[in-house]
């Protein structure tokens, strides 16, 4: 009951105007699932599942996509010279896209059989509004904590809420102490006119942007695992080292996880999978599942034809490209592959697919500047344009995430990780991590404190 009220009161602080729609979605579905696993009339189970699927898919397009039809069908009548479409834009819900598809999750998960619904409202408002991961995951399914909802007590103890501390502390690390650091600068560049960047300051603010969106959203999963694990809850985890990578196919293993897994089982495999007459067919249905994910991010192009270009590339290694990359050797896999991830992340944060085709194509120029750049340690987007942003805090926070998102590469590293997330503490390591850790909060705090609001990168979608 008091996690369910932090829930309630943490969404109605954040959203207010949302809460009553969030809450009526929540007590329609509630009903429709009770009677999808109480009667026994397949057809009726069908049409009750549908009733479900459609309100809440109905919902999410709404919200998050009526403006970006309406936009898009004005912009087709003003090439025929029809009048405007007059429209209200609607504003998007904080945290739609995660809790609908954990909506979801139930409804299907109670149709197919895998696990008792819910006897109680209460349990499922907790379920769908739980705190930690309500605004950006990771996507928690409802048969993977069914049992945690109703019973905790296997994992409310001391141990638990230390060590979901400790996590909280990495996450909350990673977003203030790399994320906002390495942002402030790939803001600047990325507000740049494209042609006034050159070659190096391209590459740098893409990189750090890689590294930017990595730390701010695996933060964020981090601190949600953290504090569900100080409050009895396992949550999935998301990322697993994503750019140490040797294909794309791979990365989307260790790349939200969450969404990556809830695209498999309720979407990928519903519409054939693997088990389909035709490779063609095959590789439609992966391709078609990341156009959706493109989607599910925003409501903006880019973010289509970045679902697209992902898709693309998990055809590919399907045909030749792990096959062909198998004989360069593990680091040239990896770094093959974080290339390609780079120039899908110039697509995901560019305003527009003029600004990523230029900002792309400056990568790969001869630059006539670049051997002065390099000479004058500035990496100056140009000559006069903020110099300062290129400062020691910046190039500290970029060592750092390389140092973390690629150390597991080396069997040390892996260790260190397998030591630091995944093992039991004794008296001393807690005594040790503890003290660390309030003096990460302390200093994180500092940040916040000195710092302008700087809200998690995936709040948008």
């Amino acid at each position: 009951m008091i996690a369910l009220i932090a829930s309630l009161i943490f969404y109605g602080f954040g959203a207010p105007q949302f809460l009553f729609i969030i809450l009526f979605s929540v007590i329609i579905d509630f009903f429709l699932v009770k009677r999808i696993d109480t009667t026994t009339e397949t057809k009726e189970r069908k049409w009750l599942l549908f009733a479900s699927v459609l309100l809440n898919i109905g919902l999410l397009a709404y919200f998050k996509y009526a403006n970006f039809f309406v936009e898009n069908l004005n912009f087709a009548f003003i090439k025929f010279g029809i009048e405007n479409i007059s429209w209200t834009k609607v504003a998007l819900p904080i945290g739609i896209s995660f809790y609908t598809f954990q909506k979801l999750s139930y409804s299907i998960d109670i149709y197919r059989k895998k696990s008792k619904r819910l006897e109680s409202i209460g349990d499922y408002l907790l379920f769908i509004l739980l705190f930690p991961q309500l605004i950006a995951g990771p996507i928690v399914r409802y048969n993977e904590i069914a049992d945690q909802i109703t019973n905790r007590q296997a994992n409310e103890n001391t141990e638990n809420r230390l060590l979901g501390f400790y996590r909280f502390i990495i996450g909350l690390s990673k977003k203030v102490l790399i994320a906002n650091t390495l942002g402030a600068t790939v803001d600047v560049i990325f507000a740049t006119p494209v042609e006034n960047i050159g070659t190096l300051a391209s590459w740098l603010g893409i990189i750090a942007y890689s590294f930017q969106i990595y730390f701010d959203f695996s933060g964020y999963s981090d601190m949600a695992i953290g504090i569900g694990r100080m409050i009895g809850f396992k949550f999935p985890e998301n990322f697993n080292n994503p750019y140490t990578s040797q294909s794309i196919t791979e990365f989307w293993r260790r790349w939200h996880i969450t969404l990556g897994n809830w695209m498999r089982d309720y979407l990928y495999i519903p519409i054939g999978g693997n088990r389909v007459k035709t490779k063609f067919r095959l590789y439609f249905n992966l391709w078609f599942v990341f156009l959706i994910s493109g989607l599910w991010h925003g409501s903006s192009w880019n973010f289509v034809i970045w679902g697209a270009y992902h898709g693309l590339f998990l055809v590919l290694d399907r045909i030749f490209l792990i096959k062909i990359t198998s004989k360069i050797g593990k680091i040239p896999r990896i770094l093959l592959t974080y290339i390609i991830t780079l120039i899908g992340w110039i697509i995901f944060r560019a305003e527009n697919m003029s600004f990523a085709f230029k900002y792309v194509r400056n990568l790969f120029r001869i630059d006539r500047n670049l051997f002065l750049d390099y000479m004058n340690s500035q990496f100056r987007i140009d000559r006069n344009l903020f110099p300062d942003y290129i400062n020691n805090q910046f190039r500290i926070a970029l060592l750092f995430a390389v140092v973390f998102s690629f150390i597991t590469i080396f069997k040390l590293g892996k260790k260190l990780e397998e030591k630091v997330f995944y093992s039991q503490y004794s008296c001393k390591q807690h005594i040790f991590t503890g003290i660390l850790s309030a003096l990460f909060l302390i200093v994180c705090v500092s940040f916040i404190t000195k710092g302008g609001f700087n809200p998690f990168i995936y709040f948008r979608f």
